[in-house]
């Protein structure tokens, strides 16, 4: 899918009803533009991806050092505190890391942590477990009425554990009228489907990994979903969640099914048919999970540079300071750096705000900047944001997220993550255009990626929110040969020790990024009307 605007920026600009005059000429604007470049980009994500930063974990020394430059950055470029006289709002979190001496006892067998499963807790509790937990398959583990589909339909689960595949029906059939076919819902991720197995009443839920439909392989899940967990701590000590929760490998799965006299591949089919459960014979599952439990305080931190005109009206810029810290329980290199994922859109962030600081004259809009914490933990600083907003959804116009910024080189063209959902699409057409950059849809739809980072929580607040960035069509031939090389490297070291600052890297496509992240804010900014959703949008303002 390609969306190409033929009408000028000066017609588009009449037709979105821009003020007659600007507070800045064009030069004034492209100077701003231009001045967003890699080698202060480069330094930015070195600073934050270093082993000073200790990868970045909430409440930890790397979240004081991050918090610290942040600030050190935003007050050099002017900006004001955006929580009243305070750079910062604390987000509460709850710790809970699962002791890995533990395993999953199955048919017989004793599945080992990390190798063969990773089973955890949501519960504020130091010792959760099931004991001979009657095993049924429950499909995909999805109750959509919308879609008419309802795997728990004709089954009672409650003191029983769920067995789920991973993703939505329509990534395995490819059919555009299941679900949204290959573009994974909200109904594929991880986080819905312990969520529901809770709601049904599940004593555990176990989730099967495999890569393709997950988007990432089992390593992610080893190091991602092991030691510390934060999350948010309710009243009832979440204890309205499953006792245990988790994963196991494929290999694992199709064992089990083995075990229980069903075939694993027979059962993947029939669970992308129709809404699907059965009965997993005699098997039951026995696991202890003892944890460790704090609570804490982290902070999201939030900048703003006021507007001339409307300054309680704001475009909000996103992106996470967070990553997975430091294990010293591993062996070899113990710090998880974050460099791409998402020291970029961090320090990239830093480099949107110094642009706007650059401009004569304020936009008419206030610009802020918030980076939030624990994405990786299930995005709960953002969730934390949307609950209790600083700047509320009526005086939010739109929001921009950056995470995980292109390391690949200039590109032809600018994906766009669940492209079709609003008109930001049109406005970041119109300046990748002046790039000579078309719009490009999803590049990968089926990993569900508007719904995996900080922008959908703004969504969910009815906040027209944008995700976009990178493409697939290399600017050159040794650009092209340079991104066949380079996207093995940042493939294999997501949320690997090896996610760290690279000289070799080329920057240059996330300053082609950047730059059209803020020229569309600026746009936004300038104009009379707020950017909307479409109406096929499942996000309308309330």
């Amino acid at each position: 899918m390609k969306l190409k605007m033929t009408l000028s920026a000066l017609t588009i600009a009449v037709l979105s009803g821009c003020a007659s005059t600007a507070s800045n000429t064009s030069a004034d604007v492209q100077a701003a533009y231009n001045s967003i470049n890699a080698g202060q980009l480069a330094q930015h994500i070195k600073t934050l991806a270093s082993d000073e930063f200790g990868g970045r974990a909430p409440s930890s020394k790397g979240e004081e050092l991050t918090l610290a430059y942040l600030s050190e950055q935003f007050k050099a470029l002017g900006y004001q505190p955006g929580n009243g006289d305070s750079f910062f709002q604390e987000v509460p979190l709850v710790s809970i890391e699962a002791d890995s001496n533990m395993t999953l006892d199955i048919g017989g067998k004793a599945y080992q942590y990390k190798k063969d499963m990773v089973m955890g807790t949501s519960r504020i509790s130091p010792l959760e477990s099931i004991k001979d937990s009657e095993l049924v398959f429950v499909g995909y583990g999805v109750n959509a009425p919308e879609y008419n589909w309802n795997d728990y339909e004709g089954i009672d689960v409650k003191g029983k554990t769920v067995v789920m595949l991973v993703n939505d029906p329509g990534f395995a059939t490819k059919d555009e009228s299941m679900f949204t076919g290959e573009a994974m819902t909200y109904y594929g991720r991880w986080t819905y489907k312990f969520e529901e197995a809770s709601r049904q009443g599940a004593a555990g839920a176990i989730i099967v990994h495999e890569t393709a439909p997950a988007s990432y392989p089992w390593s992610v899940v080893e190091n991602s979903w092991s030691g510390e967990q934060f999350g948010f701590q309710k009243a009832n000590n979440n204890m309205d969640r499953v006792a245990v929760e988790g994963w196991v490998t494929v290999d694992v799965a199709k064992e089990l099914f083995e075990k229980a006299g069903l075939n694993f591949d027979t059962a993947k089919t029939n669970a992308a048919k129709g809404a699907y459960n059965v009965d997993m014979g005699d098997l039951t599952a026995s696991v202890t999970v003892k944890s460790k439990i704090k609570t804490s305080i982290s902070y999201n931190f939030i900048a703003t540079l006021p507007g001339s005109e409307k300054p309680d009206e704001h475009v909000i810029y996103s992106a996470h300071w967070d990553h997975l810290g430091t294990d010293k329980n591993r062996k070899g290199d113990q710090i998880y750096n974050g460099a791409h994922d998402n020291a970029t859109g961090t320090g990239g962030m830093i480099e949107v705000a110094e642009a706007f600081a650059k401009l004569p004259n304020r936009p008419n809009r206030s610009m802020t900047f918030l980076a939030v914490t624990a994405e990786e933990q299930g995005l709960l600083g953002s969730k934390f944001y949307a609950a209790n907003p600083v700047i509320p959804a009526n005086k939010t116009v739109a929001n921009i997220n950056m995470d995980s910024l292109n390391l690949l080189g200039k590109v032809k063209d600018i994906s766009v993550v669940g492209i079709g959902k609003s008109s930001l699409d049109g406005m970041l057409a119109d300046a990748a255009q002046a790039q000579g950059r078309v719009v490009s849809g999803d590049p990968k739809p089926a990993s569900g990626g508007y719904y995996r980072s900080d922008h959908f929580a703004f969504a969910n607040m009815g906040v027209p929110a944008m995700y976009a960035g990178g493409g697939t069509e290399a600017f050159d031939e040794q650009t092209a040969d340079y991104r066949k090389r380079m996207s093995l490297v940042l493939r294999g070291c997501y949320h690997q020790p090896c996610d760290r600052y690279r000289d070799e890297w080329d920057l240059s496509g996330a300053v082609q990024d950047l730059q059209l992240f803020y020229q569309v804010g600026y746009d936004i900014s300038q104009q009379q009307d707020w950017p909307t959703w479409n109406e096929t949008s499942e996000f309308q303002r309330k």
